[in-house]
């Protein structure tokens, strides 16, 4: 028995030893991947072309994931972030190797703005004289949108080429939540604060129907005005090659001087391979623009100031992207906490002379958005501080934005959507009737148990959340007209939750220009009175194992559910944020916008 013991005491200290060796060896490997992959460097041979492919969803910033280029353990080739896509684009323009770009087919699922952002880098790129071709089986609006500015446009022979307008829909749920006994109280400020509608309506109201054709013209009028003037054709013949589905064909296209060609990819090459001087019989030098971000950069200050050198003169650039909430957030979301805490090291910070808040969100809760606006406001006090939208800025989006000594926008930002709501559900039918359960209480107070879902809401309850909600929307109100220097009654006039885009916005007061992420940073270096300076970004991005870690474990969880649910998987997301909103008074768009 003794030698039994021994045995088994000899084989646990040797699993425990081993244990902790392989813990080492994998921290130490681990480490090394993620060492290699960061000092990873790209060259660039002469005559290449820089490939634009997107086919996934564009954010504000790169994620911070070393293991991306890897393909390691299924993850495919990093996500550039709008930043980086930028920054390489503008690379490529002074870059003597790289000849010209080529923008491969892309389903481009990203936000109006973003795809502005790109289309305007890209026209930038073409004053070098280097050349753009841009090639697609399928051309969706959005892609067209960008590839409208290359110097050649080809279609395949047997490809689709969409142009048929913007349309936007919203998904109802008060039928799913009546058939399951709940009902929604709702408590808003807001003739257009639509956001609660797809609770308690089956289609839209006419107040909803009125801003969203509104807005929606805009950004198709913007849209067409885009396209007519790189293609030189009539933005009135564009809209009734729009209106009547004139592209049903691909020699239509053509014939209507939409592209001008039809080849296939093979082809493509070949030409490709003509421009820059390439052997018919050699491959052709190719960069895709994930391979370019690992390309060396030219050193010094540009024409614009920016210093990729040693300047102490900084910007801070600081992303608040994503839903607005309390506490820390994440890379995908503003957490109040993490984003004030950003703020005041940028206002602390000596070398930091002044702040560009690049705001891309819905908006959340209203709380929270309170915090942000009020680190916003004390900044402007000690240095300049711009804010740029990106594609949404609306609602809390608005909130943290106004009160930025001046606010850049595209012409199809969506913003504005100024008002407040609260949803708090009456389950007792879905309780009662579908679960057989009941409840009894007991309380101190008349209110003690304000808020219970197990009930529905008195007059008395009722009438003081709606004093909290109207009293949130009167401060929202005040902290709008003192930041853009209005009467409230004005803001009031032009608020009521409707939502605008950039463009009109610019026109009723809301924003003061309309330009991107580069024109807010020159404005913030001109109020600053700087030349030189060095673009910072705020906040810091999570480590690469905590990216790593939840990357992974989020992308497995996504792609299980996309698996099972295909196409649908967008109405699940939908229904899983109900649970967010009917929590506190929320400052946040019409309940996902959606715009085909």
């Amino acid at each position: 028995m003794k030698q039994f013991f021994k045995f088994v005491l000899a084989t646990v200290v040797g699993i425990f030893a081993a244990t902790i060796i392989m813990g080492v060896l994998s921290v130490i490997i681990f480490a090394g991947i993620i060492s290699s992959a960061s000092e990873k460097e790209t060259p660039v041979e002469a005559n290449s072309v820089l490939m634009l492919d997107f086919k996934k969803p564009i954010g504000e910033r790169t994620p911070n994931n070393p293991l991306a280029d890897l393909n390691f353990l299924g993850f495919e080739d990093k996500n550039l972030g709008l930043n980086d896509i930028l920054a390489n684009i503008k690379k490529a323009k002074t870059d003597d190797n790289i000849k010209g770009i080529f923008l491969n087919e892309s389903y481009l699922s990203s936000g109006q703005a973003t795809t502005e952002e790109i289309r305007n880098a890209l026209i930038d790129f073409k004053k070098s004289g280097k050349f753009i071709v841009a090639y697609g089986e399928v051309y969706t609006q959005s892609f067209y949108y960008l590839a409208s500015v290359a110097d050649k446009i080809y279609l395949n022979p047997q490809g689709f080429f969409e142009l048929s307008g913007f349309s936007s829909e919203v998904t109802f749920l008060k039928g799913t939540l009546d058939k399951l006994g709940i009902e929604a109280q709702v408590i808003k400020v807001g003739t257009y604060k639509s956001a609660v509608e797809p609770f308690v309506l089956t289609k839209m109201s006419d107040a909803n129907r009125l801003q969203v054709t509104s807005y929606l013209n805009s950004m198709f009028g913007h849209f067409l005005d885009g396209i007519s003037k790189s293609r030189k054709i009539n933005r009135d013949s564009l809209f009734a090659y729009s209106d009547n589905m004139r592209v049903r064909y691909p020699e239509d296209a053509v014939r209507l001087k939409l592209v001008d060609g039809l080849k296939y990819k093979d082809e493509v090459l070949e030409d490709l391979k003509k421009r820059t001087k390439t052997d018919l019989k050699d491959d052709l030098n190719a960069v895709t623009i994930n391979e370019y971000d690992g390309a060396p950069t030219n050193g010094g200050a540009d024409k614009d100031g920016e210093d990729s050198g040693s300047s102490r003169n900084r910007i801070a650039m600081i992303y608040a992207s994503g839903e607005i909430n309390g506490g820390d957030g994440d890379d995908n979301t503003i957490g109040s906490e993490k984003l004030s805490k950003a703020l005041r090291e940028a206002r602390l910070d000596d070398k930091v002379k002044a702040v560009v808040l690049r705001v891309n969100s819905p908006g959340g809760s209203s709380l929270a958005s309170d915090v942000i606006w009020r680190e916003v406001a004390i900044t402007k006090k000690v240095k300049p501080i711009m804010v740029s939208m990106g594609d949404v800025a609306a609602s809390g989006g608005y909130y943290i934005s106004c009160a930025a000594d001046s606010i850049f926008a595209e012409p199809n930002t969506i913003t504005g959507s100024i008002g407040i709501f609260a949803v708090l559900p009456n389950m007792q039918k879905f309780f009662n009737d579908k679960l057989g359960m009941t409840f009894d209480n007991v309380k101190t107070s008349k209110y003690a148990d304000l808020g219970d879902i197990s009930r529905p809401l008195t007059p008395a309850e009722r009438a003081i959340l709606q004093n909290q909600v109207n009293h949130g929307y009167d401060v929202f109100t005040g902290v709008v007209a003192k930041g853009r220097k209005k009467s409230q009654r004005y803001i009031d006039s032009i608020g009521q939750g409707r939502v605008w885009t950039g463009k009109q916005a610019l026109k009723i007061g809301l924003v003061d220009r309309l330009g991107n992420i580069d024109d807010a940073v020159k404005a913030a270096a001109k109020k600053a009175n700087i030349k030189n300076y060095k673009v910072i970004e705020y906040p810091e991005q999570d480590s690469p194992f905590k990216s790593f870690s939840s990357a992974f474990s989020a992308e497995v969880k996504t792609r299980i559910i996309k698996s099972e649910l295909g196409v649908d998987y967008r109405y699940y997301d939908q229904i899983k944020q109900v649970k967010s909103i009917m929590r506190v008074p929320q400052a946040r768009l019409p309940f996902n916008v959606v715009i085909k």
